[in-house]
């Protein structure tokens, strides 16, 4: 049995979980959830509590069991809180701006990178250089700040480039440093 798996996952008020058909349904104030689950695991909802079980005790059934577990709730998280990553965008001349539902950044290339923000998040950029991407569904928080990341990733001699809030980049000394 997984140590994570066999927590209870308790529900707030206002929030309904339903399972059927190998879904996982998790509805509250900001919006709704889906997600399949396994048919190793199985999971029953009950006096404000959703527990999850396993069927047996194979070893990849008890990495599902802390996986489904998890997932559930962070989906309970992101319907009552929500979930927000920022970026910050250093550099000179480096920007980005919203426009409807893209994502309009000038990061030292020859042209503008145009990024499609996705159905279910919101991107909110600001004069100096922060962005904030929030949403309800943690991984497509995380996944959308990632390839933004990725298009300029942080140096460590200057420091340029766009990186987490609490993200720390290590800084090298340059040449003319070391005598």
């Amino acid at each position: 049995m997984s140590k994570v798996g066999k927590l209870p996952v308790a529900i707030p008020a206002g929030v309904t979980v339903t399972v059927a058909n190998g879904q996982m349904v998790v509805k509250g104030a900001k919006g709704e959830l889906k997600q399949s689950v396994h048919e190793e695991i199985e999971i029953k909802v009950e006096n404000g509590q959703a527990v999850l079980s396993t069927k047996n005790d194979a070893k990849q059934t008890n990495a599902y069991h802390g996986l489904y577990r998890s997932l559930l709730a962070n989906m309970i998280k992101g319907v009552t809180e929500g979930f927000s990553k920022t970026l910050i965008i250093t550099g000179v001349g480096y920007r980005a701006e919203v426009k409807g539902k893209e994502l309009v950044m000038n990061l030292g290339y020859s042209s503008d990178y145009i990024a499609i923000i996705p159905d279910g998040l919101t991107v909110v950029a600001t004069p100096d250089g922060k962005l904030t991407v929030s949403g309800i569904d943690k991984q497509l928080v995380g996944e959308f700040c990632s390839q933004i990341r990725k298009l300029r990733k942080p140096e460590p001699y200057k420091g340029k480039g766009i990186r987490y809030d609490n993200e720390v980049i290590r800084r090298k000394v340059g040449k003319t440093g070391v005598k």
